[in-house]
């Protein structure tokens, strides 16, 4: 299936105004801390998270995969902490991952959508725009935009307007899924409340752990 693109508008007054704009409520950093240790205890579950990999690497790991496979990275932008890459018509391509207070969403600098998505951990976000409907990719890219030196071959990617699919994981061969994942995978995939299901504890447990179906 074809992901969604995610846009990041931002709207400017064009005047002057008497009303102070009001301030953001406090936010507590434990929650950045419980949100970030969430989101990589399931993406070291997933097994498609790659860690340190350069573009350069995770282009490589995708070139001769079909279109839609995709994997997850660490960002090799000082700024960011993840990268989504994935293989495209055009080729692989990656797109930074933003996080701020508690979510999580892809980075655009399109201004096509005013609205923003966001999810509280990566896993929603992937699963989301692995199921969801097509548009076209606009997304500020490790490849496509770097604001650092760039690595080799990382402007391979130019096309902005290359759809965005993602319909299948890349796996790290070293750690490949069990079958138990993969039981949890077709469980979560088919059940709406998969922690009502009949099973012990223990079992609901492990579907509870990773409540995603990729």
């Amino acid at each position: 299936m074809v992901a969604r693109a995610v846009t990041i508008s931002h709207h400017e007054d064009q005047g002057s105004s008497c009303c102070p704009h009001p301030s953001p409520p406090p936010w507590d950093p434990a929650e950045d801390l419980r949100c970030i240790t969430t989101t990589f205890q399931y993406l070291q579950t997933s097994g498609w998270y790659w860690g340190s990999i350069s573009a350069s690497e995770a282009r490589e790991a995708l070139l001769t995969k079909s279109e839609g496979t995709f994997l997850v990275r660490d960002s090799s932008h000082p700024q960011y902490m993840l990268a989504l890459s994935v293989k495209t018509r055009c080729g692989p391509t990656s797109v930074r991952i933003e996080y701020s207070r508690g979510c999580f969403w892809l980075d655009s600098i399109s201004p096509g959508l005013p609205h923003l998505q966001t999810f509280p951990d990566v896993l929603s976000l992937v699963q989301h725009h692995t199921v969801s409907g097509h548009t076209r990719q606009h997304q500020t890219s490790d490849d496509i935009h770097p604001q650092t030196k760039p690595e080799p071959a990382q402007h391979t990617a130019k096309d902005s307007g290359v759809p965005l699919k993602l319909k299948h994981p890349l796996h790290k061969l070293e750690i490949f899924p069990s079958l138990q994942h993969l039981t949890r995978l077709t469980i979560n995939r088919h059940a709406n409340c998969p922690n009502q299901l009949p099973l012990p504890k223990s079992l609901l447990r492990y579907l509870k752990d990773y409540p995603f179906s990729i």
